[in-house]
């Protein structure tokens, strides 16, 4: 057995080298001394063995310097006794077997090895080419009108008679060759003839007739042979010889070339380039041999010349046949019709080959251009399956910026295109600028083929309607991997779905994890109402026109201020910042909004990577700050038009507009998405205001009118320079010590002490520490069972439990790592004690130790299995104590046959919550956007219909959230994880947009950077008026920075049914309650108007749900039914009876129904009174509104409050001070409110 390269031998060291062709043999001895391979006579010329001369080997100087075997080869000696090595007289030496007998040489010069291989057929090709060109030479030169006959003989002339029928076949066989062209021709047939031997002979492999009998060879010994003969046989060189048949044997030769050209450069050229160069030979070929084969024939007919045959060819070929030039001789015309019939044969074929390439190639998209791709930007869309609706999100959003509209769109996909996709790409918008390949990024070919290493960046997108999500984000991280391996300097912007698997793809410079984002989503809007919604309008671009022309004056409003994104300028280039240098952060954002209209929500030091929301008064502005803020666009497309006197633009701007009345957008908001921007800017300068009355107590009252001359109430300036004595955020700080002096009287001494600390479970790797309200100790998993008493409490549902604040419910399959994300923002250290709401999961499956382990130190974090589809888990879980639940979409009804299918039971079910339940604040989440115009169906209102309607005027007219004007959409009950793509593409624009993100939804808590939060304006609040003096109001006491605001309005639906229908369908029966409602009512007792996303409940009739007329067959069968009483109060009694039940309506008849299922279950109904039906208000977002945008009753404004824990270490005497002052005014019945 040989031993390898490098190898200790018990004598020496044995080493190879190998050569081109060949292989040396080296002996080493330990002393140095080293014995090659000479070969004697007994190689016999083959190489086939080494002989090692060991006559001059003295084993005894070996034997003092010979080292110890190795452990292996002693191990071996001692189990097989081999004493081979004790006699000195023999060595052990390795034979090596090797064929290098000139025919292997050869072999490898003409075969084996790739260029020289190339180049001899490279030289093949030329000769065949030069032979037919002397033909043609040949051609030109000869005339048989000056005699014919052969080499040496006499000439004899010939002339064609078309009346005799007999073919005088001296032309054909005899024609006039020079002797200099003579001699060239033979010259390159003996070369090629050569040549064609010796490739035979090194290919011959035992079937030598198989060799002989090729076409090639006996073409190549047709042309070369006699040609040789000539040379010995004089009168012969004259004979005619169809030399032009090499132009076969030179496509042949063409064909080898390039495939020896691929091997040798390693590279791979396109099937279709091959097909199309085989194609055109071909032609190129048979248009070649008919006009040689049909001139020569017609020698002895009507004498054509090479162009005239070259014509008749192509008029044949073509099928044109115009008859001018026919053969006159019978062979020329079975010639021509051997030609035709091998032209239907092959060219048929050939087209059909590149047909089926070609179909291939439009499926699977070709290749993109190199030199394209280095002259041109593009980025490279990787995905899973490519769907529509996620094509025209990533286009309309990645074109929507102006700088990317010369980018090209290379996509890389693994399936077939789309039959819609197909349709869509072949618009000419994207036709010119999309580009579709059919491939996968685990392909280096593929990749090679999108031109990944030049790429601008790469978008790997999940795909998020598999049932097994997890093998949905296995495969996005090897794509991920893939790429980062074949083009580390293309940046990376990855979808990932599950979080516990984001920490795979790290290394990518933007991460988007869908759960993470969609559960702190849901999560925050139980708190601040509509978030869904607030962050969806954020990260879209939209040009702030939707809606313009409607006549409703909030969807005016509402897609106005929709048109507001987060841009980012440095404050030292900033016209609207850069007077602020010096200031505090709360001084520039309160003047920036009064005096430009934009919103300054955050900033991030030149020295610091991470990004501060609202760092707060103390933080001090300078020059090297990136300023983020909103606005409709941003400063660089902004022109600035100066007005002196506030009269001017009065009288300017008083009566245009469509924003008129008390919620009229002033001109510096009105602001054109295009272009150069006109923002009118009031030559208004902060005055400071008398600060009278106010910030002691917990609200202001009222002022006094005392006429037409009396002040409206001051509110105190911001400071340009934070003055910590009155700045009050603090309260969060000592929120816990103020719950431990003032404990309630109805909690005794039964409270549980909650501590702030970090979670020490984190159920997957990458999860951002969060500060949090936790237990003390951890809960027993079996107290976390809601619907289950245990040995440590006995209670089984959620009235038992007591709790003061209302539940939140959420509604999910498993119990999945994401859900964590749910708890951490609803458990946060900055939301107020008292304020935490008891969350249950309602959960279809059993969740895991791992997971209970996470969530076991929150407090009041329960969960339940059941489904949201059964009544009897709902009430169980507590829903009529309730003020928020959310249905979390199923991961196994995700994928549907049938498209948009997939959200048909979350729809349904989520209806008839809607109607058992009409004032619970439910938030659905959706498969597919489009499937929201079907929550809170009515069929029959003509309301909905003209939504409806706008909706597709706004979808014709190119806006990007065509589903904004959607009542569930605008109130934030609805939300597709699909809407936050955009998130993904607006990163390769705006890097900032994901950390932004991440800290407005709590995902992330960088120091001293602030949080989403929600107030309610009151009635007591009205006398601020605007938006302008609210934002100075919070800038000036709390340091809080308002974003926008959440508005409800009373609105009556119109339906289509008579209104005789509408008038009985309203009727109200009066139904005997149970005892248990007689019962006194306790904390759930009524529903408070303070939560569940800004509903209110009101009695006037404005707010009197519509409800519709339904017969009841089933009812009136059981009055029949009753027993039958005599006389005439019986009958009364009956008739009063069935009139009560023909005009009962479905609310009552839903309230019996969920009253009777409690009752069956043995839960009181004390909670669950006639609910009204919220169906006749509408809400919506208006994200930073004007400033003299007027206030409104239950308006809930979005806030960023600044960080409680930035400034704990200074003035703390002082600030417990001031926060006990503030607490002491607090309402403790208000959730995340902030009192004037």
């Amino acid at each position: 057995m040989p031993l390898p390269d490098g190898a200790h031998s018990p004598g020496g060291v044995y080493r190879g080298a190998r050569g081109g062709g060949h292989t040396n043999r080296t002996f080493v001895f330990d002393d140095g001394r080293c014995a090659a391979r000479q070969p004697g006579a007994g190689d016999g010329g083959r190489g086939d063995g080494a002989l090692l001369d060991t006559a001059s080997l003295k084993m005894s100087d070996l034997d003092s310097e010979l080292v110890p075997l190795p452990p292996r080869y002693r191990f071996r000696d001692l189990l097989l006794g081999d004493q081979s090595f004790q006699n000195d007289d023999r060595v052990q030496v390795e034979f090596y077997v090797n064929e290098n007998t000139f025919k292997e040489r050869l072999k490898l010069f003409f075969i084996k090895n790739q260029r020289s291989s190339l180049r001899i057929r490279l030289l093949n090709f030329s000769l065949k080419l030069l032979t037919c060109l002397l033909y043609i030479v040949r051609v030109l030169l000869d005339d048989p009108a000056l005699g014919i006959g052969c080499w040496g003989c006499p000439k004899q002339n010939y002339t064609f008679n078309e009346s005799s029928s007999e073919i005088n076949w001296a032309p054909i066989l005899w024609v006039e060759r020079k002797t200099a062209l003579w001699a060239t021709q033979v010259t390159v047939a003996a070369v090629s003839f050569l040549e064609t031997t010796l490739l035979t002979y090194l290919s011959y492999k035992g079937n030598i007739w198989e060799q002989i009998f090729r076409v090639a060879f006996v073409l190549e010994m047709i042309n070369t042979l006699p040609f040789i003969i000539t040379i010995f046989w004089p009168p012969l060189r004259n004979l005619f010889i169809p030399v032009f048949l090499n132009c076969w044997l030179a496509k042949h030769a063409l064909e080898n070339m390039i495939n020896d050209f691929h091997r040798a450069i390693l590279r791979t050229q396109s099937a279709m380039f091959n097909q199309v160069l085989i194609l055109f030979c071909t032609l190129l070929c048979l248009v070649f041999t008919g006009t040689c084969g049909i001139q020569h024939l017609e020698r002895a007919g009507g004498n054509l010349s090479l162009l005239t045959s070259f014509y008749f060819c192509i008029v044949t070929f073509s099928t044109v046949g115009y008859g001018d030039v026919t053969p006159k001789i019978w062979p020329s015309q079975l010639l021509v019709a051997i030609m035709i019939c091998v032209a239907l044969v092959v060219l048929p074929l050939q087209f059909e080959e590149l047909v089926y390439l070609w179909m291939e190639r439009q499926k699977s998209g070709g290749n993109y251009s190199r030199h394209r791709a280095q002259t041109e930007k593009h980025v490279i869309l990787c995905v899973s399956s490519l769907k529509i609706d996620l094509l025209m999100d990533f286009l309309n959003e990645f074109y929507a910026h102006p700088r990317l509209q010369d980018y090209y769109v290379v996509i890389l996909c693994p399936t077939e295109m789309d039959i819609q996709v197909r349709r869509v790409l072949q618009i000419p918008l994207w036709s010119q600028r999309v580009i579709y390949l059919q491939g996968s990024a685990l392909k280096d070919q593929d990749l090679m083929r999108a031109k990944m290493d030049n790429g601008e960046a790469c978008f790997i997108l999940s795909s998020r309607n598999e049932v097994d999500r997890t093998a949905a984000d296995h495969q996005t991280i090897l794509r991920a991997w893939a790429v980062k391996d074949f083009a580390p300097n293309c940046p990376l912007y990855v979808q990932i779905l599950k979080p516990e698997n984001k920490f795979h793809v790290k290394f990518a410079e933007h991460v988007v994890c869908e759960e993470e984002c969609k559960y702190a989503m849901l999560a925050l809007s139980c708190i601040c109402p509509a978030t869904p919604t607030l962050i969806t309008l954020l990260v879209h671009t939209s040009r702030g026109q939707e809606g313009q022309d409607s006549p409703e004056q909030w969807q005016r409003m509402y897609g106005r201020c929709s048109g507001n994104e987060v841009y980012h300028i440095r404050m030292g280039d900033s016209k609207f910042f850069r007077e602020y240098e010096g200031k505090s952060f709360t001084y520039a954002a309160f003047h920036a909004h009064k005096k430009y209209g934009v919103c300054l929500i955050g900033l991030k030091r030149e020295e610091s990577k991470s990004i501060l929301l609202n760092p707060g008064p103390r933080h001090i502005l300078a020059a090297s700050d990136t300023c983020f803020y909103i606005n409709i666009t941003k400063e660089e497309n902004s022109a600035f038009i100066f007005k002196q006197e506030e009269k001017q633009k009065k009288k300017g701007f008083a009566g245009q507009g469509l924003y008129e009345g008390s919620s009229r957008l002033p001109v510096h908001s009105i602001i054109a998405s295009m272009g150069t921007v006109a923002m009118d800017l009031q030559n208004t300068e902060c005055q400071p205001a008398q600060s009278g009355g106010g910030s002691g107590g917990s609200k202001l009252a009222l002022p006094t009118e005392n006429g037409s001359g009396s002040r409206r109430p001051s509110i105190a300036p911001v400071l340009e320079v934070a003055d910590s004595s009155t700045l009050l955020p603090c309260d969060l700080l000592s929120d816990q010590s103020e719950d431990e002096m003032t404990p309630s009287d109805e909690e005794g001494l039964s409270v549980v002490e909650y501590v702030k600390g970090y979670p020490p479970n984190s159920p997957y790797i990458g999860s951002s520490p969060t500060l949090c309200h936790l237990l003390p100790v951890k809960a027993p998993f079996c107290c976390l069972r809601l619907d289950k008493g245990c040995k440590h409490n006995s209670y089984e549902d959620a009235k038992a439990y007591g709790f003061k604040n209302r539940l939140i419910i959420v509604s999910a399959e498993t119990a999945g790592n994401g859900l964590y994300n749910f708890i951490v923002p609803l458990r946060a250290y900055y939301r107020p004690r008292r304020e935490l709401n008891p969350i249950v999961l309602l959960l279809d499956n059993r969740p895991d130790h791992h997971f209970l382990e996470a969530i076991c130190c929150f407090p009041m974090v329960y969960y339940m299995e059941g489904s949201v589809d059964n009544l009897d888990s709902l009430l169980q879980c507590g829903i009529i104590y309730a003020d928020n639940l959310v249905v979390v979409d199923k991961e196994s009804t995700m994928s549907a046959k049938e498209d948009y299918m997939a959200d048909a039971k979350t729809i349904v079910n989520v209806q008839t919550m809607f109607r058992l339940f009409p004032s619970l604040s439910i938030t659905t989440e959706l498969t597919h956007p489009s499937n929201m115009r079907f929550m809170q169906f009515r069929a029959k209102d003509s309301y909905s219909l003209a939504l409806s309607r706008l909706e597709k005027r706004e979808r014709e007219n190119g806006s990007n959230l065509a589903f904004m004007f959607r009542l569930p959409f605008a109130a934030g009950r609805v939300f597709s994880i699909s809407m936050l793509d955009t998130l993904l593409y607006q990163s390769f624009v705006k890097d900032y947009m994901i950390p932004i993100t991440r800290l407005l939804l709590g995902l992330d808590t960088t120091p001293g950077s602030g949080y989403l939060c929600a107030m309610k304006v009151t009635e007591d609040d009205l006398w601020i008026r605007t938006y302008g003096r609210l934002f100075q109001k919070l800038c000036s006491s709390s340091a809080e920075i308002p974003i926008g605001i959440y508005r409800t309005e009373s609105h009556v639906f119109s339906s289509s049914e008579p209104h005789n229908l509408r008038a009985q369908s309203q009727v109200s029966v009066s139904v005997e309650h149970h005892e248990e409602t007689r019962e006194a009512q306790g904390p759930w007792g009524s529903r408070a108007g303070t939560g569940g996303g800004g509903h209110t409940v009101g009695g006037g009739s404005a707010e009197r749900p519509l409800l519709r007329r339904k017969s009841l067959p089933w009812a009136r069968r059981l009055s029949r039914k009753g027993t039958r009483h005599t006389g005439k109060a019986a009958a009364e009694e009956i008739s009063q009876q069935r009139l009560r039940l023909h005009q009962r309506s479905e609310r009552q008849e839903l309230s019996e129904l969920v009253k009777n299922r409690m009752k069956h279950l043995g839960l009181p109904t004390t909670g669950y009174d006639e609910m009204n039906d919220q169906q006749n208000t509408l809400s919506y977002v208006l994200i930073n509104p004007p400033p003299d945008t007027r206030l409104e009753p239950n308006d809930i404004v979005y806030l960023i409050r600044s960080d409680p824990l930035a400034h704990v270490a200074s003035s703390s005497r002082s600030r417990k001070s001031s926060c006990s002052n503030k607490l002491a005014s607090c309402n403790p019945e208000t959730r995340d409110e902030t009192q004037f």
